[in-house]
């Protein structure tokens, strides 16, 4: 792991009580370099109420989780940035396996370094929870799947319809990207998966690239369209909620998701001189412009 991304890890834990682990994921891992952009993590915790100080900010994270938070820690002559989220070590595992929006499962099922643990206990808790998440998502993707695909296929249709359920500002094809990026754990985690179909999946060929048949009935499909068309009505409430919650439990929220949003999706706004006399009326009309401009899809 990275010197700077412990570090980060560090300055990040010491905010908080209650750490369990903390989870690197994203853009700065696939990429193996933490001197640009912002770093991803996540901080798990034992519950909400030994994580903060403020009894406004644990009933926040409970009521909408995650909460998120930037951090920037200067070290041998250059800064280092992070944005951390901070969840419960139940909600974690809920979330794996049990919640019905992708929020959790389909980002954990993806692969992420554990940078910190508590204990071995929690570092087996944390890898049991991603073989759930990956069981989730190639569940609950394999119904919008032709009868013939492949591990590719799944993956980027699966990512693909996860991101429909936020507010994502990413550009078409990174699903296929984030596959290409890792395809050796894409494919050994998908044969792992579909082993617990029931019967539903025939492996073709087990050789790269992993091809597969499936008999998921008719029933099932139409459920399963159902469920994702539910999910993307949910998801974009509960990401501009989200949102509107990270533009104030950020320091300097607004510049931040301007240049998180730009970096992505190449859309730019100026947070102009008026978002520092009126901070609060700035972050709303802020999403709003974004929202109307198309930066979210």
């Amino acid at each position: 792991m990275p010197t700077g991304i412990t570090r980060l890890a560090e300055a990040a834990r010491a905010r908080h009580g209650g750490v369990a682990a903390v989870l690197f994921y994203g853009s700065c891992l696939r990429e193996e370099r933490i001197d640009e952009g912002i770093a991803d993590l996540y901080l798990l915790v034992d519950n909400y109420h030994t994580a903060f100080r403020s009894h406004l900010q644990a009933a926040a994270n409970r009521l909408l989780p995650p909460n998120v938070f930037y951090l920037e820690l200067p070290t041998e002559g250059q800064t280092l940035r992070a944005k951390y989220a901070i969840l419960s070590l139940r909600d974690f595992r809920r979330g794996t396996q049990i919640w019905f929006h992708s929020y959790i499962w389909a980002r954990f099922a993806q692969p992420f370094g554990l940078v910190y643990a508590r204990d071995p206990e929690t570092a087996t808790l944390i890898h049991r929870a991603q073989a759930r998440a990956v069981r989730t998502f190639v569940h609950r993707t394999l119904p919008r799947l032709p009868p013939v695909f492949t591990a590719r296929e799944l993956w980027s249709t699966g990512l693909n319809l996860s991101y429909r359920c936020e507010l994502r500002s990413e550009r078409p094809g990174t699903a296929v990207r984030l596959f290409d990026a890792a395809p050796d754990f894409y494919e050994t985690v998908t044969q792992l998966a579909l082993s617990d179909e029931n019967g539903q999946v025939r492996l073709l060929s087990r050789k790269s690239p992993l091809c597969c048949r499936h008999s998921v009935s008719v029933r099932k499909k139409r459920l399963n369209r159902l469920g994702w068309g539910v999910r993307q009505i949910q998801g974009k409430i509960l990401s501009v909620l989200r949102l509107l919650k990270g533009l104030f439990t950020f320091k300097n929220g607004v510049n931040y998701v301007l240049w998180k949003i730009e970096r992505h999706s190449g859309v730019h706004i100026e947070a102009g001189p008026a978002g520092q006399r009126f901070p609060r009326l700035a972050k709303c009309l802020t999403v709003w412009k974004l929202f109307r401009k198309g930066a979210f899809r």
